[in-house]
């Protein structure tokens, strides 16, 4: 299954016919690394074929173990990223790497080295990693990761990390996607004062104090377990975990792996594995069907109801509220 956005071409040819989804699917089983990267796409693209996509796809979801890599710029998520997929695979896992990149150019310098990283892997037919843009959607995830997800479980990912863009403090949605999250931290960067301003104190199953080689690390370290001992928690509730690490060199990796599978453990036995699937399930259902929304309010504009009740509104003979609810009768009919 090896490859990666940059190496493996998006497209294997022309696919326009809902029956030809399920052969994509059973290609991408198989280990094909062009059909896993053709089913992403579709699913990055929002194509005509979508629903056929995850109609195929269902059967596999919540096969693969999910965990996120969040933090700020600069802490090592991708270098963390590569030396955990290297002691995944010495393990034995296929593992899965969605990789979320801002759409803006400015950051292509930061992107680049981060995927020049990741080429350790990329003849490994165990690993298949590919890059998402972000395209401007808040909280550090691409809106089409969950279907980008189902897709690398569905080609037999035994594990998807999900790395998220480097946006600080809008990055705790990528709690709602996996199954463990790591909050990587850095000494000197006031890390642990953002975590809590940011909320990522809450979000957090383990913190890995990165770079810990560096001046300010043991601090660091001593202040976000302060502030884990402050949090206020039920019996057999989980208590995060932190990690030191130097990801760059390698050192820590074993203990990041033991903190995750320590919290998988932990979703299993108290039956939270399943509430976070279904939470999960829930927001997916949600956002897509509030998208169909979007698009069928969308269709309206271009017609003659909308600017007839907004001209009202406007005129004061109407109030918005009453406006919204013909809207929406407009919508049912």
């Amino acid at each position: 299954m090896s490859g990666t956005v940059e190496n493996v071409p998006a497209a294997t040819g022309s696919l326009r016919r809902s029956r030809d989804v399920p052969m994509l699917v059973e290609r991408a089983r198989a280990g094909d690394p062009r059909a896993v990267a053709r089913l992403i796409t579709l699913v990055e693209n929002g194509d005509e074929l979508l629903r056929d996509v995850a109609a195929a796809l269902a059967p596999y979801a919540g096969q693969a173990q999910v965990v996120g890599l969040t933090g700020s710029p600069g802490v090592g998520k991708s270098t963390t990223t590569n030396e955990l997929v290297r002691a995944l695979r010495a393990r034995g896992h296929r593992v899965g790497v969605l990789a979320v990149d801002p759409s803006s150019p400015f950051t292509g310098g930061a992107i680049l080295g981060d995927r020049v990283r990741m080429q350790d892997h990329a003849t490994d037919p165990g690993v298949y990693i590919r890059s998402m843009s972000s395209r401007g959607h808040l909280g550090g995830l691409a809106a089409a990761t969950p279907q980008a997800v189902r897709v690398l479980e569905g080609a037999g990912c035994d594990v998807v990390l999900v790395e998220t863009v480097g946006v600080g403090q809008a990055e705790v949605e990528v709690a709602s996607l996996a199954d463990t999250t790591l909050v990587l931290l850095a000494p000197g960067m006031g890390d642990a004062i953002q975590a809590v301003k940011a909320g990522i104190l809450e979000i957090a199953d383990v913190f890995v104090v990165n770079k810990a080689d560096r001046d300010g690390a043991d601090a660091t370290y001593r202040d976000i377990q302060g502030m884990i001992a402050l949090g206020e928690r039920g019996p057999g509730e989980w208590r995060p975990q932190v990690v030191r690490a130097i990801a760059a060199r390698g050192e820590g990796i074993d203990d990041i792996a033991a903190a995750v599978d320590k919290h998988r453990g932990w979703l299993v036995e108290h039956g939270e594995l399943r509430r976070r699937q279904e939470a999960r399930a829930a927001a997916e259902i949600e956002a897509i069907a509030l998208g169909v929304l979007r698009d069928r309010i969308g269709s309206l504009r271009d017609g003659t109801e909308l600017p007839s009740l907004a001209a009202k509104v406007a005129e004061g003979a109407i109030d918005p509220y009453a406006a919204a609810d013909r809207l929406l009768a407009q919508l049912g009919s």
